[in-house]
This record gives structure tokens, C-alpha cells and sequence, in this order.
């Protein structure tokens, strides 16, 4: 009986484990209602309720919240990515990573937008967003081998391609975000340019 009490324990979020977390989801909410400029400290500690002492118990600085909601955020889009490759056919495997991006932008694009234009300029921003492109290339480039594009390091080889895919969806996906584009449609058109660049057939 003590064993089970001691797991119950463990798997139940801490206090500081919940107060971190709302720390993070009051960031990501005024990212969207204030955007990054207008959050502070202040904005954050008063809509958690805690003092600014307790904020500097778990975050360093404002950035160093942002740097810990994109590493949230990219955790759960390479997750999402991840998961999307279950099926192994690299048809129905593409379409569903692109459409997994498009709900991620969908439902963080406050965040994922701030990572995009924070990353040049803040290091730690920069490590996490880089970090979850590369894993997102490493997960296409083995579905375009799988789909028959060679695995050598030339320029028109699966790593080069997917590397330029990438990062031609992260684009498009935030101009789509910023600007009000239809998250849909750019999705249908960044699954139109995959299938075809990786010589599948698109419907």
C-alpha cells in the first residue's frame, strides 16, 4: 500500500510543477492579447497571482519564459509530427505531418511566430526552434527515402530536398499566421509541393 501512495506521488504534477505551468500558459495568452512588447513581469505575475520574487524562483527573464513556451511548443509539434508518421506510407504519411503543422500554427501560432522572429536574436529561442526543424527534416527525410528519393548528400538527395521543404513550410505557415492567409489552404498548397517533389501522386 505505501508503494502506491509513493507512485500516486510522484505522477501528480507538484505545486511548483502547476505554478511553472501557469506561468507559461499566462505568457502564451498574452502573447496573443498583448503581444511580446507589451507582456512584462508584472502583466505575467499579476495574471498568475504571485509576487515577482516567486517569478524569479522559476524564470530568469521574460525571454527566459518565452524560450521555455517555444521549447513546450516544439516539443508537442515534433511529438504531433512523430505520430503522424505511424502509417509508414509516405503519401498519407506527408499529408498528415503538413496538417499537423497547420493545427499546431493553429492553436500556438502567437508562440510560434514570436520563435521565428525571436530566434535570430535570442539564443535560446534560436537552440529550440532549430532544434525542432532538424528533428522535423530527420522525420520527412525518412519518408522521402522511403518514398524513393535517394539518400546520398547531393543536392537533389532526400536530406537537401526535405531541409528545403522544411523550411519553405515554416515560412509559409507564418506569413500565412501573420498576416491572416488561410491556414487550410496553405496547408493544401505545402502538401501539393511535397507530394509532387518527392514524386508522389497528389490528389
Amino acid at each position: 500500500m505505501p508503494e502506491t501512495g509513493t507512485t500516486r506521488r510522484r505522477t501528480a504534477p507538484s505545486k511548483g510543477d502547476q505554478r511553472e505551468r501557469a506561468i507559461l500558459d499566462a505568457a502564451e495568452e498574452q502573447l496573443d492579447t498583448l503581444g511580446f512588447d507589451r507582456m512584462t513581469i508584472e502583466t505575467i505575475t499579476k495574471a498568475v497571482g504571485i509576487t515577482r520574487g516567486a517569478f524569479y524562483f522559476y524564470f530568469g527573464s521574460k525571454n527566459a519564459v518565452l524560450a521555455a513556451l517555444v521549447e513546450r511548443t516544439v516539443v508537442t509539434l515534433r511529438a504531433e509530427i512523430e505520430a503522424a508518421d505511424g502509417s509508414g506510407e509516405p503519401a498519407l504519411a506527408l499529408r498528415r505531418s503538413v496538417g499537423q503543422t497547420r493545427d499546431m500554427w493553429r492553436d500556438h501560432g502567437d508562440v510560434m511566430r514570436a520563435a521565428v522572429e525571436l530566434s535570430p536574436t535570442v539564443e535560446a529561442i534560436g537552440a529550440s526552434w532549430h532544434s525542432a526543424v532538424a528533428a522535423i527534416r530527420d522525420i520527412t527525410q525518412a519518408i522521402a527515402e522511403r518514398a524513393g528519393l535517394s539518400d546520398d548528400d547531393g543536392p537533389t538527395g532526400a536530406h537537401a530536398v526535405t531541409t528545403a521543404l522544411v523550411w519553405m513550410t515554416e515560412r509559409a505557415f507564418y506569413q500565412a499566421s501573420k498576416t491572416g492567409i488561410s491556414l487550410d489552404d496553405t496547408a493544401a498548397t505545402l502538401t501539393h509541393l511535397w507530394l509532387n517533389a518527392l514524386g508522389l501522386r497528389s490528389e
